[in-house]
């Protein structure tokens, strides 16, 4: 690998994220979509003869930082997520959540048979299956520029979006392990999805059970050492650690990052901020880091997309059909909503947006392979990318809208 053209990429896809990114904000719209469509201008270049940039779609050392960054991102997502606030949501967010897993993946796996009937059922399974997760970031950040993060639908969103996330990633390991055992030469069993599961699960309760000691332990040994910067040395090699112990397991590692966010706690770090003047918040030590690699996996997702493969048979119509189950998935999930009170639809619009988790599991999808093919082939990275940015998009004046609404009626 040579180290100027990387640098040379770095340089680039960076620029073209903060631009991206600094328009969408402008718009009051997420970030990430900047970064993404940023993404899909620089890999579509050349059909205006400048192919000089085709290369970036293939840099191995993008595809490696974007890995990277995908880890930074559920590391934070973690850190974000409370243990004992995951157990304490309520039926009500657990039961959308359940709801809003499965029937997405349902309808995502219908969609993608009807258009495509020739394919394997593992890779329907797996298009359903990057329809499960609601993004927990974009619609946090709307909630709390509306003030409606401790409002009763604002808790069943943020809870069930969470729990959303951790049933998602069992989802993605049984599909990714299903996949690998055929790829191996074995027939799928009713077992093998058994087995896979309970790994999964098996791997977050002992890393809740046993990471929090080790984290305590970890972070404790660390305040005794000199020098500054332990803070963050260690995180990262419980984040990496983690990840590694996933991947050697059988899972995927951004099961291992999230994880290590999860069990890491704010009085594991007091002591290591008491001491360290420049150990400041944990997140303001890792915000840096996300800043630098995560826009590179959202450019590189955009970059894969082939807006040619739209004009091919049925992709957009595909693409279409996938948004509009995705969209109506998250919104049979608002039958779960028990509490008396409670606006429903608000909540199943408030499910909505894929976000970055659509996106990671597209990115694993084209790179795990069956039969020789990728999972996900160019014109379905499409078709979830620009699912991705619909859900991404239409949510925050959505939720918004209903929110306000009910204010305005309540003050009525």
């Amino acid at each position: 690998m040579e180290l100027l053209p990387t640098l040379a990429a770095l340089a680039l896809v960076l620029l073209a994220a903060r631009l991206g990114g600094a328009l969408f904000e402008r718009l009051r719209l997420p970030a990430v979509l900047g970064e993404l469509i940023a993404g899909v201008v620089l890999g579509n270049l050349g059909w205006v003869g400048l192919h000089g940039f085709d290369a970036l779609r293939d840099s191995r050392a993008l595809e490696w930082l974007a890995e990277i960054g995908v880890l930074f991102l559920l590391f934070a997502v973690g850190l974000d997520s409370d243990v004992r606030q995951m157990l304490a949501v309520g039926p009500s967010a657990l039961l959308v959540a359940l709801i809003g897993v499965a029937a997405p993946l349902l309808l995502g796996f219908g969609v993608s048979r009807l258009f495509h009937p020739g394919q394997e059922w593992l890779v329907h399974a797996f298009v359903g299956a990057t329809l499960c997760a609601t993004s927990v970031g974009i619609t946090a950040r709307v909630l709390g520029d509306l003030r409606h993060t401790t409002s009763l639908e604002g808790r069943i969103i943020l809870g069930a979006a969470v729990i959303d996330d951790v049933l998602g990633l069992i989802v993605l390991a049984v599909v990714a392990g299903a996949i690998e055992a055929t790829n191996a030469g074995g027939a799928f069993a009713p077992a093998t999805a058994l087995v896979v599961t309970a790994k999964a699960v098996g791997f977050l309760l002992a890393a809740v059970l046993f990471g929090r000691p080790l984290s305590r332990a970890l972070f404790a040994w660390g305040s005794r050492l000199a020098g500054s910067g332990q803070l963050l040395g260690l995180a990262l090699a419980l984040c990496f650690g983690l990840a590694w112990a996933a991947g050697r397991f059988g899972l995927a590692p951004i099961v291992g990052a999230f994880a290590a966010g999860l069990v890491i706690e704010a009085p594991h770090v007091r002591a290591l901020v008491a001491r360290d003047p420049l150990a400041r918040d944990l997140h303001a030590w890792i915000e840096p880091l996300s800043g630098f690699l995560v826009p590179v996996f959202f450019v590189r997702m955009g970059m894969l997309v082939n807006v040619a493969a739209f004009a091919g048979p049925g992709v957009l119509g595909f693409a279409a059909a996938l948004t509009a189950v995705a969209v109506l998935g998250k919104q049979a999930c608002s039958l779960g909503v028990l509490d008396k009170g409670a606006d429903r639809l608000a909540v199943g619009l408030g499910m909505i947006p894929r976000g970055e988790v659509g996106l990671i599991f597209a990115s694993i999808g084209a790179s795990l392979t069956l039969h020789g093919a990728p999972v996900v082939d160019g014109p379905l990275v499409s078709a979830v990318v620009l699912m991705v940015a619909v859900t991404t998009l239409v949510t925050p004046p959505l939720l918004a809208w209903r929110l306000r609404r009910n204010e305005t009626g309540a003050r009525r």
